[in-house]
């Protein structure tokens, strides 16, 4: 197939990833972006064993493993007793861990390796539409005709479908100095039931900076988001600290509610990545909660996926069918995977959390849940990478 003209629309992870990875194959490539100045939204994120192998591919495995803090475990504990315990080396002494990063970190390196490899950052352009290989601007503006449109702009993307309704449980994050006595390599957890949620990440360091972060979250229904502002912030403390104690000298870096950022979520898959207009990747394909962890690690594999079938298809029709083949069972899979998962961490059943507690939780501990828990939070459950032609 001759080199494409490619419009990307949207500069996170997926569409930066996907703009670096065709440049490298010789596709001409503008990335259109809301912003004039694109930056990162958001606080701290696990990338998985397998979208680290993406980065790779990119270019930027390295840079980014210098920045982030190896993640070796996933720990959470309901009172006294322990309901989750992940460990990456269940797969094997030699197995590849995850890596905690600052999102501004991965969105860096990112958008250094799309503009280093000849892609055009188009900032200030607020996209409403598409059609015909055009992008549609707020005022009445149009792009340049493109051979193909891509879809990056996440959860609320206008060139999407919207999710249907939005999970009942969002989070607060915040990106905070390293202190406490956390584990410097575990995303660490603290539940009562499945009401309320605390967690602690380690995400090493920003490009430039020495001192290490961490990101912090507690979970907060979208109900109860107006009565959480409106309460003094020291009220919230009390609580936070009641269920964990060790996160005081986090909650001393938090002055006000606005040192807090509220993430929402929701489940959603498209049938398929394409539309009359333009080709999916990332959140404005498909979309799903947090807890397995997955959001950027997807984000990654469909932009490998996406420039893995325009480069060895012979035209463009072929290339987006390969394209959806290649991701679809994987996306199906790890989908049904965290709508399983959800209402165990954030819900308020008690009998859902009563069998976390008192039978999942003695089961996965039991082998060979271990290993396969392992994979599953690695990524590799459905062998996205063998399926897109790299190994495993």
């Amino acid at each position: 197939m001759k080199p494409l003209d490619i419009a990307i629309a949207g500069c996170g992870v997926a569409g930066l990833a996907v703009a670096a990875l065709l440049r490298r194959r010789g596709a001409r490539v503008v990335v259109y972006d809301r912003l004039e100045t694109p930056r990162p939204l958001g606080s701290g994120l696990i990338v998985q064993p397998v979208g680290l192998r993406v980065l790779d591919a990119i270019g930027v495995g390295a840079a980014i493993r210098g920045l982030g803090a190896p993640i070796e475990r996933l720990h959470g504990s309901s009172g006294k007793r322990v309901v989750l315990d992940v460990r990456y080396r269940a797969r094997g002494r030699h197995a590849a861990c995850g890596l905690g990063v600052h999102r501004g970190a991965l969105f860096q390196v990112l958008y250094e390796a799309a503009r280093d490899s000849g892609a055009e950052i188009a900032g200030g352009h607020d996209i409403v539409g598409a059609g015909d290989g055009r992008l549609a601007f707020a005022g009445g503006g149009r792009s340049a005709k493109f051979d193909l449109v891509i879809d990056a702009l996440g959860i609320r993307s206008p060139l999407s479908r919207p999710p249907q309704a939005l999970l009942p449980f969002g989070a607060l994050w915040a990106s905070l100095d390293w202190v406490g006595p956390f584990a410097a390599d575990a995303l660490e957890q603290r539940y009562a039931a499945a009401r309320k949620m605390a967690g602690v990440l380690p995400t090493g360091r920003l490009k430039g900076e020495t001192r290490r972060q961490a990101a912090f979250f507690w979970s907060l229904k979208h109900a109860d988001r107006a009565a959480w502002r409106a309460a003094p912030l020291d009220a919230w403390k009390e609580e936070v600290l009641a269920l964990w104690p060790a996160t005081a000298p986090l909650l001393e870096q938090l002055d006000a509610h606005d040192d807090l950022v509220f993430a929402s979520y929701a489940h959603r898959t498209l049938r398929e990545p394409l539309s009359r207009h333009c080709v999916h990747v990332g959140d404005s394909w498909h979309c799903a909660s947090p807890q397995l962890g997955q959001g950027a690690n997807m984000a990654l594999l469909d932009a490998f996926a996406l420039a893995h079938a325009l480069a060895t298809q012979s035209n463009l029709d072929a290339a987006l069918g390969e394209y959806a083949r290649l991701r679809l069972w994987h996306i199906r899979l790890y989908q049904a995977a965290s709508w399983m998962f959800t209402p165990a961490y954030q819900s308020d059943s008690a009998a859902i959390a009563w069998l976390r507690d008192f039978v999942m939780s003695p089961l996965s501990r039991a082998p060979p849940a271990p290993a396969l828990l392992a994979a599953l939070v690695a990524g590799e459950i459905g062998g996205p990478l063998s399926a897109i032609g790299g190994r495993q």
